[in-house]
């Protein structure tokens, strides 16, 4: 039987070393797939993270900050981060608040680029690929309509400023705190070996990319095996057993270890495989949503600035807010994510002009941005 680099053969092993063997090589692979994906973050980050600084401060009007929040988010790939950035630049009075709430959104939508490229590693395989690639864009679903729904009511009415500003009399006076993520910690000494050893933006992103791929190729081989039909079971009637159940481990996964873009990647090859669908998956990204906020909020306690604060509070009050419409509302962007999972594997064609579409949100809102 072949094998691949770091497999071995286990055919003429005992029953117990083979499932030993095969669930030591499997965390080996989930290893190097949070290795890649940070460092395809530690290289968008390169290459931009002074430049979603630069497009935040350029804002002008809130359409304007819904774009360069959602541009400035898919450069950098983290929400985190750009709220992070927001929270300072209110701070430092270079921000109003009414303009910092669209990026806010901007921000919500540009995170989600991560996992739809985690989806593409199954574009071989046009069933999983479907599968896959709904998975994927149901939060892309979520946060574009949550989006256009709530910016004309905010611009308008100011619902969600108003209610961070009313929760930030509750966090008055609260001091700075930091929140340790155990992933960043596990995967940061290899990830800065290897920026090190890369300091360059497109080889570091090939290699991530690459290794990215080939930790998602070897771990559907391995979950194909008997290994899968015991996840489904774990997953299907303990973790995913009902909405509540599934929105608490979003929530609870993305705070602890403060990247959206890990957890809500890390379920795309689960459903690829079958072993999870879109409605399971839905109240999962609307928990991953929630928790993502967490690093922001507590970043802006320790600038002791109210303002910063409230920014915080804002993302928070967006999410809960979109929830509040679209979870009632949840066939709408579950039966939008299936339609485009069903179009993209349709052909060949079909799946590189998804491809290419989702290449151009990033350019053409850069486009619009510097022709304004």
């Amino acid at each position: 039987m072949a094998t691949f680099p770091g497999q071995e053969d286990t055919s003429h092993s005992p029953p117990l070393l083979r499932s030993v063997l095969k669930a030591a090589y499997f965390f080996a692979l989930l290893y190097l797939f949070f290795v890649s994906i940070e460092l395809l973050s530690s290289a968008f980050k390169m290459a931009g993270g002074g430049f979603a600084e630069y497009l935040i401060e350029r804002v002008s009007d809130p359409v304007a900050g819904l774009l360069l929040g959602f541009v400035a988010t898919g450069i950098i790939q983290s929400s985190s981060t750009t709220t992070t950035i927001v929270v300072g630049l209110v701070a430092g009075q270079q921000l109003p608040i009414e303009l910092a709430v669209p990026v806010i959104m901007g921000a919500n939508i540009g995170t989600t680029t991560t996992n739809t490229l985690v989806s593409m590693g199954h574009v071989t395989r046009p069933t999983e690929f479907e599968r896959a690639f709904a998975a994927s864009t149901v939060h892309d679903f979520f946060n574009v309509l949550a989006a256009i729904t709530i910016l004309p009511i905010e611009i308008a009415f100011h619902p969600v400023e108003r209610t961070a500003r009313w929760l930030q009399g509750a966090f008055e006076g609260a001091g700075g705190m930091e929140l340790a993520s155990p992933l960043k910690a596990v995967v940061k000494p290899l990830t800065e070996l290897v920026t090190d050893a890369v300091p360059y933006t497109i080889p570091l992103t090939i290699l991530a990319l690459a290794g990215l791929f080939l930790a998602l190729q070897q771990m559907m081989k391995v979950m194909r095996g008997a290994i899968l039909s015991r996840l489904e079971s774990l997953f299907s009637r303990v973790l995913f057993r009902n909405d509540a159940a599934s929105f608490g481990l979003g929530l609870v996964a993305t705070a602890s270890v403060q990247s959206s873009s890990a957890t809500t990647s890390l379920i795309v090859p689960l459903a690829g495989t079958g072993v999870l669908n879109v409605r399971q998956i839905f109240p999962y990204t609307l928990g991953a949503n929630v928790g993502t906020t967490v690093t922001a909020l507590l970043a802006s306690f320790s600038l002791a600035s109210p303002a910063a604060v409230i920014v915080a509070l804002a993302h928070l009050s967006f999410n809960l807010l979109g929830i509040a419409i679209y979870y009632p509302l949840k066939a709408i962007p579950i039966w939008l994510a299936t339609k485009a999972g069903k179009v993209a594997a349709r052909s060949k064609r079909n799946s590189a002009a998804v491809i290419g579409l989702y290449m151009s949100m990033i350019f053409l809102p850069l486009l619009y941005i510097f022709l304004l």
